[in-house]
């Protein structure tokens, strides 16, 4: 199973040999330099694999030339695909933070809390095992560059979660409420491990800042195993990116946005060569597990007549183009089947069990994860056909409560069992690949077997439905808590989860679920804008009312403050925090809030 093993003792043999022979025949002790060259590689072989897992954010099945598409240009990616065993049936779920969840877990989405990706349902309970902190306790070197959208706050970031070095966005994109202000993917601000770092040049775009950083991170950690994760911002929109990349598409023809949705891919594309190219210069290349996958079906590659690989529905559908995506590993010294497709279905549940047995990490006896190894089927030296039969299930709940028959796909090699409300579809995958015809009606066995099996899931997976995932207050390290409307729960009304929302003054309100660490005085302080920021509205109000849990306080305040701030006493346990800037009940709120606990010390 660990070929790796193997080689390593083979290698320390022909060392040993080696080394005699030197001996005998030169008597001395000088190694040439192409002897230390020979002595790092094998030292890389003798050791656990490292992984780099890239994720990219709404780039879908069809948005590759080694896909099909004529139009896109991805030399690095097709020669990836040329090399890697691609998982041909992969899926994901149809929108950003249930994807990274499950992924980060082997869990299905909807078991670590997050079914959305604002109003706090894009938090992953902290109480789940992450692959980080799988491999960083067992002596890897784990790093997060990019984008994480599980949770900002303590203790739901990525540096709670495992991730040693850390390098982010805040929320689920650049230019979102949680992001630093005004950020626009050229020359931003970002979170390095909790603080604030500037990109270098004003012009640097965001997927090269991720990674000169994941570059920087292999070469300080190559003479260990490590484990680095780059789930880049692009090809998120709003579609941004240098004219150099867009321009070329324009003048084929191909309209915006999907010309600059390319141009960003194109330059993902680069990055994924700047990567390999770094890997292989530093000696890392063979010994290490390269991934490339997507979160979900693609934003704007369908548009305006845009390639889909030939299927039905985008990000967001339950029908395949919102939830199966490209997967390739590449793994020379695995003895992997390279340059061949694995049909079968798998999906992201799979990543985690998968990297543990490739790398001969042992999971904590005590996890539960829905996913299982593809290790043996990933292998040249297995054959497909012994693979037992699977069902796996996604859905999309872009909705503060799940609902019952919301945006689902069950699946199997064959069939999609396609639900949403009162629809209920059944497609033969391989007769109709496009879902264009609904044959339950045909396979009544197959349909019938298939909605019971999403019965039986969406009880299994509903234990979390009723709870919140909580942003923690008063706990150690974590004394200052900056709060966002883009993690407001409501059930009425939006949620301003986009800074250019804020800019246009959107009215809202809602609570945010917290868990208060211990009793003692709190500062809460309410704006418009971030504390870094000077410039800011004024709240335009003659009152706040602040109320937590069961306490309840108010403070004056003149229409002109740009802030209103009060001290309030807090019992210890699980609350819910809401502000309003007004007497009323359908008074908004402030967009940040900031929560100071350090008067407890």
């Amino acid at each position: 199973m660990f070929p790796w093993r193997e080689r390593s003792q083979q290698r320390l043999t022909t060392n040993f040999r080696l080394g005699l022979m030197a001996t005998s025949l030169f008597a001395a002790t000088v190694i040439s330099s192409v002897s230390l060259i020979e002595e790092a590689e094998a030292a890389e072989q003798q050791r656990q694999p490292n992984v780099v897992l890239i994720m990219t954010d709404d780039q879908g099945y069809g948005d590759l030339a080694c896909h099909g598409n004529a139009q896109i240009k991805t030399p690095n990616l097709d020669q990836l695909h040329s090399e890697s065993v691609r998982l041909t049936n992969y899926h994901v779920d149809p929108t950003c933070s249930p994807t990274r969840s499950a992924l980060m877990t082997g869990r299905y989405s909807s078991r670590t809390g997050v079914w959305h990706t604002i109003m706090g349902r894009s938090m992953m309970a902290p109480d789940e095992t992450t692959i980080a902190e799988v491999f960083a306790a067992n002596g890897y070197r784990t790093a997060c560059f990019g984008k994480w959208h599980l949770g900002d706050n303590y203790p739901l970031r990525p540096q709670d979660q495992g991730f040693q070095e850390v390098f982010i966005h805040g929320g689920g994109g650049v230019g979102q409420t949680p992001d630093y202000w005004g950020n626009d993917y050229f020359g931003d601000t970002y979170w390095e491990n909790g603080k604030f770092r500037t990109a270098e040049t004003e012009d640097k775009y965001c997927t090269d800042v991720w990674t000169d950083a994941a570059i920087e991170f292999i070469k300080s950690n190559r003479e260990r195993p490590f484990f680095c994760y780059i789930p880049t911002n692009a090809a998120h929109g709003p579609f941004l990116v240098a004219k150099k990349y867009s321009e070329p598409y324009k003048q084929m023809g191909i309209p915006s946005p999907r010309a600059e949705f390319y141009g960003m891919i194109t330059n993902i594309d680069e990055n994924v060569g700047r990567l390999r190219k770094s890997l292989s210069e530093l000696g890392l290349a063979e010994n290490t597990i390269f991934i490339f996958t997507t979160d979900n079906g693609t934003a704007a590659g369908a548009q305006k007549g845009g390639f889909n690989a030939g299927m039905r529905g985008q990000k967001g559908s339950e029908y395949d183009g919102g939830h199966r995506v490209p997967f390739f590993v590449h793994y020379p010294n695995g003895q992997l089947a390279h340059g061949h497709d694995i049909n079968h279905i798998t999906a992201h549940i799979d990543v985690l069990p998968t990297l543990a047995d490739l790398c001969d990490v042992p999971m904590p006896k005590n996890l539960k994860v829905d996913g299982k190894s593809l290790a043996p089927l990933l292998s040249r030296n297995t054959r497909s056909a012994l693979w037992p039969a699977r069902t796996l299930a996604v859905h999309s709940q872009r909705v503060e409560f799940p609902q019952k028959w919301r945006k689902a796909a069950v699946m199997t090699d064959r069939w999609r069992f396609v639900c949403d409300g009162k629809k209920r579809e059944l497609f033969d995958m391989q007769n109709d690949p496009g879902q264009k015809t609904n044959v339950a009606k045909q396979n009544p066995e197959v349909f019938q077997k298939l909605s019971e099996h999403y019965e039986e899931w969406y009880k299994d997976i509903s234990t979390r439905f009723d709870d919140y995932v909580r942003i923690g207050l008063g706990h150690d390290g974590a004394e200052r808590v900056a709060l966002t409307c883009h993690d407001w729960h409501t059930n009425n009304g939006p949620v301003p989860w986009h800074q250019n929302s804020i800019l246009k003054g959107q009215k809202a309100n809602g609570f945010w679920a917290v868990d208060v660490a211990k009793a003692g005085t709190y500062e809460i302080t309410a704006r418009m804008r971030p504390s870094y920021i000077d410039e800011t509205p004024a709240l335009n109000t003659q009152i706040m009312r602040v109320r937590c849990g069961d306490v309840e306080k108010t403070v004056a305040t003149q229409p002109t403050d740009k802030e209103a701030t009060l001290q309030i006493e807090l019992p210890a346990g699980p609350a819910r925090l809401q502000i309003w800037l007004g007497a009323e009940a359908k008074s908004p709120g402030p967009y940040f809030v900031e929560v100071d606990t350090a008067l407890n010390e």
